[in-house]
Formats: C-alpha cells, structure tokens, sequence
C-alpha cells in the first residue's frame, strides 16, 4: 500500500465562493456543465467568470453531451478550457474527431451498472487521454450523470488501462476514502455528493471532500 493524494475534480461549479472553496482545498480540476437539461449548467459568459478566478495548474474542464460542432466552437471562444468531458452517447470516432476540432484532452465518460459495461471502457481508452467511470443513469433519467447513484466498486478491483482514469458516481465526503481504496482510484470526480441541493453547491461539503482523501492509502 502507498500513501497518496488523490487528485479530485470538483464538477458543476456555479458560484465563485464555490470556485474558492474548491481551489482553497486543493482541487486538481474545476468542471463546469454546459448542458441545459442540467442544474448546474452554466452560459459560456458566466464560465468565462468563474475561470478567470481559477489559478494556473488547476485544470479547467467543460462537461458536454452529445455537442454540436457549434456548441464547441461558442464556449471554447469564450471560456479557456484546458480539457473537453464528453458525457453523453458519443462515438469512439466523435472522440477523437472532438479531440482534432479543439485541440484538447478528451475525457470521455463510461457509465458502469455491471461487469457487461466494462468492454465500453476498454473501447474508449484507445481514442479518450481520461476515462471517467461513472454509474450507468436509470432508464429515463434526465441526466447522464450527477444523479448520485454508485455502482458496484469491486467491479473495478486491480483493473488498469493505457489511459488514465476516474471514479465517478454516488461519491460524497462519507465515502469518498473507500471507494479510492476499493478501486484503486487516483482521481474522483464529486458533483451531487457535495451539494445541499439539487446544483446548489456546499463549500463545506466540498473542502469535507477534499479532505477526506488527502493520504489515503491505496495499492
């Protein structure tokens, strides 16, 4: 076992006390949804706020599902994105064609219910620079992600890709710490599990969670 950091993505960050809170707790990455079916979508004008307050080596991330050509190029002129989340059905040929439109990291988003989901990941992890791996949302949900939902960590146990990756789903301060360790996880993606309410963020929830895994011990 070695004791390490774990690098944490505060996602759907809407309000600059946040942006603070976040970045103050030693925040990796700083996620904003531009996605209006969402809670925590946010214009390209306010993203464009919101970044200016977040220091240098902090990655700056736009989450997008399923976007148009068009929609890329607006926020991108706007906001100085270091990284593209693609969270919805998009293609291992979108993937990359994303990556040669923008010229940025892709982070592609895998959503996991049982051990049938996992062939998706290794698909993905020879076109997207990160994986996230989230829970599969419920037939008929709204959202792609966010909903809170956790899938079955052990599925993940000693499993390894050619790209980096990231937890995802149902995480929250409480138990954020053990599901690196069940995982092997180096980078958590947090979004509900640090909100009061639905896209309404906790600045305490967030520095809870940062700190909850500072150390961790991992294998």
């Amino acid at each position: 076992m070695t004791s390490s950091d774990i690098r944490v993505k505060i996602c759907g960050l809407t309000d600059p006390g946040d942006v603070a809170a976040a970045v103050g707790g030693g925040a990796a990455y700083i996620g904003f949804v531009f996605f209006p079916k969402s809670p925590r979508h946010v214009a390209p004008s306010e993203a464009t706020l919101l970044a200016a307050e977040i220091p240098p080596g902090v990655a700056k991330v736009g989450l997008f599902v399923d976007p148009s050509d068009d929609l890329l190029d607006e926020v991108l002129e706007a906001v100085p994105l270091d990284m593209v989340q693609l969270h919805g059905a998009e293609s291992p040929e979108r993937v990359t064609a994303v990556s040669n439109r923008t010229g940025l990291p892709v982070m592609k988003a895998v959503g996991v219910r049982d051990a049938a989901d996992l062939s998706g990941i290794d698909t993905y992890s020879t076109v997207a620079d990160l994986l996230l791996i989230d829970a599969k949302p419920p037939e008929g949900a709204a959202l792609p992600g966010g909903n809170g939902l956790a899938f079955d960590w052990a599925l993940l146990s000693g499993r390894r890709w050619a790209v980096p990756w990231m937890l995802a789903g149902g995480l929250t301060p409480e138990n954020a710490a053990e599901a690196a360790r069940l995982t092997g996880a180096r980078q958590l993606d947090v979004s509900s599990g640090v909100e009061s309410a639905p896209g309404k963020k906790d600045p305490e929830r967030i520095r809870a969670f940062l700190s909850s895994v500072h150390g961790v011990s991992l294998p």
